[in-house]
């Protein structure tokens, strides 16, 4: 019995925290290089900035903005380089997400590695040329594409994306345009998806996916101009469960103090959670486990991907246990953002360490 695929997540996901000088500064102990990583100033109203090697180091698109994709000016500013345990930032132009002078900056790395391009045409595999990185072992690719087939935003597209495995998770994003970012997950129907970018409830659209989950080699956008826009560039970041390394699924809130339990098969070391079935409470929720005061439970800072806010402690109102297998809601849900009773929620989570490895050691909780 395999407990789980891999027994050392850090080695492909990692938080790192770090002080900004506004200078170039070197940042290492990520145990890896990465190949995505996603920086936000937690002190600050500032933007998640979302920088990529498929890219490249100097593209920066925003995860709580629709803006379309801006261009550092020069060398020494935000992201001078992707290190072999880390990564370089210098002078702050885009955004000041990156490295102001004494700010505190989270950074969340993951790492893909693998380059692969795809000739639709003489693979076979899709119906558009595509280009990326991945990582089958940790399921996590990065995909570029431009849809040159179409003079208008209308038919249907398929992509490879680079896995082996049927990816659970896809997020979008118009790199030519104003454009909200669209999100698949596997435990909504086909003809539905989200914004990152907003705190919008699951919309209905048939047309995003084509109303068609992704396969073990390819996803599908349909007649749509914000995920299969005519000759305008994209990225996609997809994602396919790992057994102990990652879960991405869907729990329903009860409103108790004694919150609802969501299982993983790890303890978790990022959560993003989001409910579904309402704008109210509607934003994006993010919890690590290194940021804020506590080295043990409850894990109460929060951030929010859909808008630009500093990190806040609110205490009680978002209390959650990180566990040895998952994790739990400590709160009756009457902030709206996590618990509500009878709330639908989605949520991606990675791991600080699996349940049991794959000799059978058990992991402890936070």
């Amino acid at each position: 019995m395999a407990y789980t695929d891999i027994d050392k997540p850090s080695d492909y996901f990692n938080t790192k925290l770090y002080t900004g000088t506004g200078s170039s500064l070197a940042i290492t102990g990520v145990g890896f290089q990465p190949d995505w990583i996603w920086f936000k100033e937690r002190g600050a109203t500032r933007s998640h900035a979302l920088v990529d090697s498929v890219r490249g180091r100097n593209k920066v698109v925003f995860a709580d903005l629709n803006n379309a994709e801006e261009t550092s000016a020069a060398s020494t500013n935000d992201l001078k380089s992707f290190d072999s345990d880390g990564f370089t930032v210098g002078v702050t132009n885009v955004s000041g997400s990156f490295n102001t002078d004494s700010g505190s900056h989270v950074a969340w790395n993951w790492k893909a590695g693998t380059s692969f391009t795809n000739d639709a045409s003489s693979t076979g595999i899709g119906s558009i040329d595509s280009a990326g990185s991945f990582n089958n072992d940790s399921g996590f690719s990065i995909v570029s594409y431009t849809n040159t087939n179409q003079s208008a935003n209308s038919g249907v597209a398929t992509i490879k994306h680079g896995l082996n495995t049927t990816p659970n998770v896809l997020i979008l994003k118009d790199r030519d345009a104003t454009s909200d970012w669209q999100v698949f997950h596997s435990s909504l129907p086909t003809n539905k998806y989200l914004d990152l970018n907003t705190t919008d409830a699951a919309a209905v659209d048939t047309n995003v996916w084509n109303n068609t989950a992704p396969t073990s080699s390819v996803f599908t956008v349909g007649d749509n101009s914000y995920s299969n826009p005519a000759n305008r560039a994209m990225i996609a970041y997809c994602f396919a469960e790992k057994k102990g390394y990652s879960k991405f699924g869907s729990y329903t809130g009860n409103g108790d103090a004694d919150g609802t339990m969501v299982y993983t098969g790890f303890k978790p070391a990022w959560t993003l959670i989001k409910r579904t079935d309402s704008t109210t409470g509607g934003s994006w929720i993010l919890f690590d486990n290194k940021r804020g005061a506590n080295v043990i439970n409850p894990v109460d800072v929060v951030l929010a991907a859909s808008n630009n806010q500093s990190e806040a402690d609110w205490g009680t109102a978002y209390d959650c246990d990180y566990l040895s297998n998952g994790f739990k809601w400590r709160h009756d849900g009457s902030s709206g953002y996590v618990n509500v009773s009878g709330a639908s929620y989605i949520y991606m989570a990675f791991a600080e360490n699996p349940f049991v490895t794959s000799t059978g050691v058990p992991a402890t909780a936070r």
